[in-house]
C-alpha cells in the first residue's frame, strides 16, 4: 500500500531532510538576491520616473506596466540567449548557475517594483509638493524622503515581486537546468518530483513554499497595522 504523501511530507520536514533543506536554502538565496537587486534598481528608478519629465516618458511607463505581465519563459529565454556561448556574456560561463537564475527572477521583479514605486511616489509628490518646495527641496532631492514616507505601500510591491519570483518555474528551469544540488529550486523540484511520483517530497516542498509566503504576507500585514494602516 502506497504511503500517504502528507504523512511522508511531515516526516521529511520534521526530520530536517538534507535534500529538502538544501533545495529550500538555494531557493531562498536566489529569490531574496533577486528581490534585493530589483529593489536597489527599481525603487530609485521608479521614483525618478515619477518625478521627472522627459520626451518618451509615457512610453517608458507603458513599457514597464506591460513588462509586469512578461511571461516567465520569455524572461528565461532572454537570459539564456544573453548567457549562452554565442551570447554577449557567454565568456562568463554563468548559464546553469544560481547567478543566471537570479538574473531571470530579477527581470520579473524589476517592472513590478518600478511601476508600483512610480505610482506611490507620484501620489506622495502631489500631496507634499508645496511643503517640500517651501523647504527648498527639488524633485530629485525629494526621492529619499518620499521613498521613506511610502515605505509601507512599497512593501506591497516588494512582496508581490517576491511572490512572483518564488513561484516561478519556467525561467529558472531554462537558465538553471534543474541540476540536483546546484540549481534545483523548490518550484522546479516540485515539478520534477511530481512527475516522478514522489509526492511526499513534492508536498513537503509545496508546504514550505506556502508557509514562507504566508509568513511574509502576515508580517507585511502586521507592519501595516502597527504603522496605522492606510496606504503608508
Amino acid at each position: 500500500m502506497a504511503s500517504n504523501p502528507f504523512v511522508t511530507a511531515f516526516e521529511l520536514i520534521a526530520s530536517g531532510n538534507p535534500e529538502l533543506i538544501q533545495i529550500m536554502g538555494l531557493s531562498l538565496r536566489v529569490t531574496l538576491s533577486a528581490v534585493l537587486i530589483g529593489c536597489l534598481i527599481g525603487l530609485p528608478l521608479g521614483a525618478v520616473l515619477a518625478l521627472t519629465r522627459f520626451p518618451g516618458r509615457a512610453g517608458v511607463i507603458v513599457l514597464f506596466n506591460a513588462l509586469m505581465g512578461l511571461p516567465p519563459v520569455v524572461a528565461g529565454l532572454l537570459i539564456y540567449l544573453l548567457l549562452s556561448r554565442s551570447g554577449p556574456m557567454g565568456d562568463y560561463a554563468l548559464l546553469f548557475t544560481p547567478a543566471a537564475m537570479i538574473m531571470a527572477q530579477g527581470i520579473l521583479i524589476l517592472p513590478i517594483v518600478v511601476s508600483l514605486t512610480r505610482s506611490v511616489v507620484e501620489d506622495l509628490w502631489i500631496e507634499y509638493e508645496e511643503q517640500l518646495r517651501s523647504l527648498g527641496t527639488s524633485r530629485i532631492r525629494s526621492v529619499p524622503t518620499l521613498l521613506w514616507d511610502g515605505r509601507i505601500s512599497l512593501l506591497t510591491g516588494v512582496l508581490a515581486g517576491f511572490g512572483r519570483a518564488s513561484a516561478e518555474v519556467g525561467a529558472v528551469l531554462i537558465v538553471g537546468g534543474n541540476i540536483a544540488g546546484h540549481t534545483r529550486t523548490m518550484t522546479t523540484a516540485i515539478t520534477l518530483e511530481t512527475s516522478r511520483g514522489n509526492l511526499g517530497m513534492a508536498v513537503a516542498l509545496g508546504t514550505i513554499l506556502l508557509l514562507i509566503t504566508l509568513t511574509l504576507n502576515g508580517a507585511a500585514y502586521g507592519i501595516t497595522q502597527w504603522s496605522g494602516g492606510g496606504g503608508r
